[in-house]
């Protein structure tokens, strides 16, 4: 509904009539170059009038991104860019809320804001950042840092168990998950926008790259010469297929889900799951989100997107009924109500 009901702009927008004038000042080969390129491309596909489109940030990297485009933006505090977009949207249901941080900010000390936002099925855009590092404050260990790994605070390997952005996106009873790669602008633009027409608090997991903290981290997903076998592009409605020669796919097997290959062991096309979006109950969205190398692709695109009442549209419902109900109807009503003294 708020995909309809917010003002489209009446003349065609460009990519261009989003750049603001500032410079970016991201390292030379940063993954968030391409985001910012992604989400000035997706805001004239989604069709909103410039002043519609709001861009809220907190701490690190990625919160530079509300003065690198050309729309009203808040720069908040640190983890705190759900909060304020959550009143931003609640105060003013005509404006497309974005919210750019990550994984350290909405993870770690945002955590309980995210969750909280997700649960709450606020109608936001959540754009998160996961280069499993804290890039801004240079190279300290984050919520998603794999077990084990080296970084400026776990000189010896973290001993800590990272998060999977996707499961806790779920656990929190989400409505919409979404996931993609840095290096592939067309999918960023595409689940973007099918963020946009989403009603309720939208969740795009940015694999992203640092390179000066953390550089590779995704390399052996990311890279193009095995992405087609590495890599399994869902798409609803369409039958989970990937690889090389689009001969592999997901088939849901007695113990959850199993790569096959088509033409092997009576294998046909009949055999490999149809992706559904919509599937209310979360159990093989789950599953997806847990797919990871090397016994499986690892998949991106929408990978849940189902319809569910929002915060916003039952506070706004619930606000008419009391006013409608309300013997009270303007303040003069409200100092003249119960027991009334003249001095």
């Amino acid at each position: 509904m708020s995909y309809d009901i917010i003002e489209r702009s009446e003349v065609p927008l460009t990519k261009e009539d989003f750049a603001s004038d500032q410079m970016v000042k991201w390292c030379p080969g940063c993954g968030s170059h391409a985001i910012l390129a992604s989400l000035e491309n997706v805001f004239p596909k989604i069709g909103y009038k410039r002043e519609n489109f709001c861009v809220v940030s907190g701490i690190g990297c990625a919160s530079r991104f509300p003065y690198y485009v050309n729309t009203f933006g808040f720069h908040g505090i640190h983890g705190r860019a759900t909060p304020i977009a959550t009143g931003v949207r609640v105060s003013n249901r005509h404006l497309s809320v974005w919210i750019t941080a990550g994984d350290g900010d909405l993870m770690a000390i945002g955590g309980n804001h995210f969750i909280h936002t997700i649960r709450r099925n606020v109608d936001l855009n959540i754009m998160l950042f996961n280069n499993q590092i804290y890039g801004l404050t240079k190279g300290q260990y984050s919520p998603t840092t794999p077990f084990g790994q080296i970084t400026k605070t776990s000189p010896y390997g973290t001993i800590e168990k990272p998060f999977a952005v996707g499961k806790l996106v779920l656990a929190a009873q989400g409505s919409f998950f979404a996931r993609a790669l840095d290096n592939n602008p067309k999918l960023m633009v595409d689940v973007m926008f099918e963020a946009a027409k989403h009603d309720g608090t939208s969740v795009i997991e940015i694999l992203q790259n640092c390179v000066i903290f953390n550089d590779g981290a995704h390399k052996e997903i990311a890279d193009r010469t095995t992405a087609a076998d590495k890599q399994l592009i869902l798409k609803h409605g369409e039958p989970m297929i990937f690889g090389k020669d689009r001969n592999k796919g997901i088939r849901l097997g007695a113990k959850g889900l199993e790569v096959v290959t088509i033409g092997e062991n009576n294998i046909t096309e009949k055999d490999i799951l149809i992706h559904d979006v919509t599937q209310e109950d979360s159990g093989i969205h789950n599953m997806l989100v847990d797919m990871k190398l090397p016994h499986y692709p690892m998949a991106f695109g929408v990978i849940r997107a189902v319809p569910t009442p929002t915060y916003d549209e039952l506070l706004e419902e619930q606000i008419k009924a009391a006013q409608k109900s309300s013997p009270i109807k303007c303040v003069d009503d409200l100092l003249n109500s119960g027991d009334t003294w003249e001095i």
